[in-house]
């Protein structure tokens, strides 16, 4: 999550190894955002491996740890992982099973609304502009560059 925007970033992965780790950072984030200077992460065993701090040094990415046991102190992230559980638990079929299909469209509400701390949605921050919602096609108004 970027903390001023507040845009988040979240994938679906087979499992957290490392590898499974670095490969998500590079394909998901790096690939559209380009290197980020710093990313800031809890102390999972997949962040602590050699592998993932290999990719950060290859990179050229500075890592900053979240405090031992204590989740708090990442409470932007908490929060939003919080708000994205509730968001799929009001999407997904009774088995819950496909979650990962309906993650871009809860990621997509989350993005294209106003934030509590910053008064603006995540994508009007990142991009200047207010994403055009499925919602806004059903309506026949997308939004325009100076809303």
């Amino acid at each position: 999550m970027d903390y001023f925007t507040k845009w988040p970033e979240a994938f679906a992965v087979a499992d957290q190894t490392a590898e499974t780790v670095a490969e998500g950072l590079v394909e998901h984030v790096v690939s559209r955002f380009g290197v980020p200077q710093e990313i800031h992460t809890d102390q999972g065993t997949h962040f602590e491996s050699a592998v993932f701090q290999h990719a950060l040094k290859v990179l050229g990415i500075r890592r900053t740890r979240t405090t031992p046991l204590h989740p708090q102190s990442n409470g932007m992230v908490e929060r939003f992982n919080r708000t994205l559980v509730d968001l799929l638990s009001k999407t997904v079929g009774g088995d819950q099973k496909d979650w990962d299909k309906q993650l871009p469209i809860a990621l997509l509400a989350y993005r294209g609304t106003d934030h509590s701390s910053t008064g603006f949605s995540p994508a009007m921050l990142l991009y200047g502009r207010e994403l055009a919602l499925p919602v806004n096609l059903l309506r026949g108004r997308l939004p325009q560059e100076s809303e």
